[in-house]
C-alpha cells in the first residue's frame, strides 16, 4: 500500500457537473537501496550489506567481506547464489588486483542456482523476514536504512534464527522425478 505522505497531487480533468472534485494522486519515490544477503543456515547466522546500487563493485566487496570478516578461517565457502550479471569472477577482477581477486575466489565453492530454478528459496525467505521485521515502514535514508538492518541481523543472530527447510534430496526426487531420466537395467 502506497503511504498518503508520499503522494503528491497531479493535476487531473475538471469534474462534471454536479459531481465531487477527484484527486489524482502520483507516488513519489524518495530513493532506493540494495541489499546483499548472505546466510549460513546451519549457524543461525546471516549478514545484510546496504548499497547505493547493485554493481560489480560492491558485489566484490560483499565477497572480501564475506571471506576476509565473517569466515576468515574456512578453508573453503559454499557460496549458493543466482546468475545476476554482477555475482560472476569478472567483477572481482575488475574490483581488486589480480592475485586478490584469485585469492578471494580460491576460497569459494560456488554453485549457481538454476536460471528457471527458484533454489533460493532460504535467501527469499530471510528477505521475507527482514521485510516484515525491519522494513515494514517508511525509513528516511541509507544511514538510518543500515542501522536498522544492522540492528535486526544482530537480535537475528543472537537468537539463532533459522530458516525451516523441510525440503530434502529424497522429496525432490519424488516432486521433480520428471527431470531425472529414467534408468534402464544393463542387461
Amino acid at each position: 500500500m502506497k503511504d498518503a505522505r508520499n503522494c503528491i497531487p497531479r493535476r487531473g480533468r475538471r469534474s462534471r457537473v454536479g459531481r465531487s472534485t477527484r484527486i489524482d494522486r502520483e507516488y513519489a519515490r524518495h530513493g532506493a537501496a540494495s541489499f546483499f544477503l548472505w546466510g549460513a543456515p546451519l549457524l543461525g547466522q546471516r549478514q545484510v550489506r546496504v548499497t547505493m546500487r547493485r554493481t560489480k563493485p560492491d558485489f566484490a566487496e560483499t565477497i572480501c567481506g564475506l571471506v576476509d570478516q565473517h569466515f576468515p578461517t574456512a578453508e573453503r565457502i559454499v557460496l549458493v547464489m543466482d546468475n545476476l550479471n554482477t555475482h560472476t569472477r569478472a567483477a572481482l577482477y575488475a574490483t581488486f588486483p589480480p592475485s586478490e581477486a584469485q585469492r578471494l575466489w580460491d576460497r569459494l565453492e560456488v554453485q549457481y542456482t538454476p536460471k528457471q530454478g527458484s533454489w533460493l528459496n532460504m535467501a527469499e525467505i530471510e528477505l521475507s523476514v527482514l521485510g516484515r521485521q525491519c522494513l515494514d515502514r517508511r525509513i528516511p535514508d541509507q544511514t538510518t536504512l543500515a542501522a536498522e538492518i544492522a540492528a535486526w541481523v544482530a537480535e537475528r543472530n543472537a537468537h539463532l534464527g533459522t530458516v525451516h527447510w523441510p525440503f530434502t534430496t529424497d522429496t525432490a526426487r519424488i516432486k521433480l522425478k520428471h527431470l531425472y531420466p529414467i534408468q534402464e537395467p544393463v542387461k
